[in-house]
């Protein structure tokens, strides 16, 4: 076997330097098919379309912002604390590690943030700290 015989492909030379008429119009023909195919397997699937009706009727998301983001650290340390159900299992279930692991998360954003918030953001953030807390003394006491 040949090199090129090992790696499954075949090396011709395309080039129409030398080559008679016959073998230019067959290399152009065999060019033509290839490309034909090529552009029928990039041509994309028709998929259905949705209507405009159907692409309203999506839920939209809610804004993100720096609150609902404190917010959703905060429930996930109140999910971890057994205050609220396990969105995944529907349980309410008591993680105090991990409930730890958050409210110290909570803690270094607050002083990495501190004097850089708004007014509401800071209220927001202190008030939740301190709820979380006073939780987690509760459930480790």
């Amino acid at each position: 076997m040949t090199d090129s015989e090992d790696k499954g492909y075949t090396v011709q030379d395309r080039r129409f330097l030398h080559k008679s008429e016959e073998e230019k119009a067959r290399i152009r023909e065999e060019e033509a098919a290839r490309q034909t195919a090529a552009e029928a397997q990039e041509a994309p699937q028709e998929t259905p379309q949705e209507s405009p009706q159907e692409a309203s009727q999506e839920t939209p998301q809610p804004q993100i912002t720096f609150s609902s983001f404190l917010i959703s650290l905060g429930s996930s340390a109140f999910i971890h604390l057994g205050d609220i159900a396990d969105p995944g299992t529907g349980e309410h279930t008591k993680n105090l590690p991990l409930a730890k692991q958050t409210i110290d998360l909570l803690v270094m954003l607050r002083e990495k943030t501190r004097n850089n918030l708004q007014e509401d953001e800071e209220k927001l953030f202190d008030h939740l700290l301190y709820d979380l807390r006073m939780r987690f003394v509760k459930e480790a006491g």
